[in-house]
C-alpha cells in the first residue's frame, strides 16, 4: 500500500482541508492508500537565518533545533507528497515558504527520487495558476516526479456551481496523480533536467573541493561520473547532449 502525505499550509481547517479530504476520496477510487494529513502549523519550524551552514557544512549543522528533520522523515517515508495551501498575496503562505527555505539545501542535493508530488491551491480570486507552477518547480528540484496540481475556487459564499467545478478539478487532479504514482519510479529525465544536472555537477567539480558538503555529497553518490542522478535510460541524443552540457559547464566554470 502506497503512503501519501499531504502537508497543509492553511491556519484554518476549512476550504483547503476540505479539498484535501475530497482529493483523498477521489484517489482511493483508484487504489487503497495510506493517507496522512499534516498541518504545518502544528509543527515547530523556526525561520531560516540564512547562515548557509546547511550548504557548506551539511544540514546536520543547522543551528535551529526544531521539527525540520521530523518533517523530512515524513516526506522520506512517503511514496507521494501533496502540498495544499491557500493563495496568500499571490503566493504560498509563510509556513509553506519557510518549509522550502529550511529545505533549500535539497535544491543543491536532491533526494526525493521515485516519489510523486502534486499541489492543491485554494483561492478567492486569481493567481493560483502561477502558484501551482511554482510548487511544481519546487517538487522537480527536490527530485520528485511531478503531477500538475489544481486550483480551486474558495470564494465565500460558495455556490453549488463552484462546488461542482471544484469537485471536477479535484477528480482530474487525482487521476493525474494516480497515473504518475503508477509510472516507473525512475523515469528518463527531460533534456532540461539533464542539462541542469550535468552543468551544475561539472561546475561543482571544478570550483569546489572536499571542504564543501555539496562536493562531498556528489563524490560519495558517484554523481561526478554518472549520466544522471540515478540510473536512467538515455537515448543517443540525450547521451550526446549530456556531453555538450558537460562542456558548457566547464566553460562556465572557467569564466567564474
Amino acid at each position: 500500500m502506497k503512503k501519501i502525505t499531504a502537508f497543509i499550509g492553511s491556519q484554518r481547517k476549512q476550504a483547503t482541508y476540505g479539498a484535501v479530504i475530497e482529493f483523498e476520496e477521489a484517489l482511493k477510487t483508484y487504489e487503497d492508500v495510506d493517507f496522512e494529513i499534516i498541518f504545518l502549523k502544528d509543527y515547530r519550524l523556526e525561520n531560516c537565518s540564512g547562515c548557509k551552514l546547511c550548504f557548506t557544512k551539511g544540514e546536520e549543522n543547522c543551528p535551529l533545533q526544531d521539527d525540520r528533520d521530523l518533517l523530512i522523515e515524513k516526506i522520506s517515508n512517503s511514496d507521494g507528497v501533496i502540498i495544499a495551501a491557500p493563495n496568500y498575496s499571490f503566493h504560498v503562505p509563510a509556513a509553506v515558504k519557510n518549509l522550502f527555505d529550511r529545505l533549500s539545501f535539497i535544491f543543491h542535493r536532491p533526494r526525493f527520487f521515485g516519489k510523486t508530488f502534486t499541489s492543491i491551491v485554494t483561492q478567492g480570486m486569481f493567481g493560483g495558476d502561477s502558484i501551482v507552477k511554482y510548487l511544481g518547480g519546487i517538487g522537480e528540484n527536490f527530485g520528485f516526479k511531478v503531477s500538475k496540481g489544481c486550483v480551486l475556487n474558495s470564494l465565500e459564499p460558495t455556490t453549488d456551481d463552484i462546488c461542482r467545478k471544484n469537485s471536477k478539478a479535484i477528480r482530474k487532479a487525482a487521476a493525474r496523480y494516480h497515473r504518475e504514482l503508477s509510472r516507473p519510479a525512475f523515469p528518463a529525465p527531460s533534456l532540461f533536467r539533464l542539462m541542469l544536472f550535468r552543468m551544475s555537477r561539472t561546475n561543482l567539480k571544478l570550483i569546489l573541493n572536499d571542504g564543501f558538503c555539496d562536493y562531498r555529497h556528489y563524490r560519495e553518490k558517484g554523481w561526478f561520473k554518472s549520466d544522471y542522478y540515478y540510473d536512467a535510460p538515455l537515448g543517443l541524443l540525450k547521451k550526446a547532449m549530456g556531453l555538450t552540457f558537460d562542456f558548457l559547464g566547464r566553460q562556465m566554470a572557467k569564466n567564474r
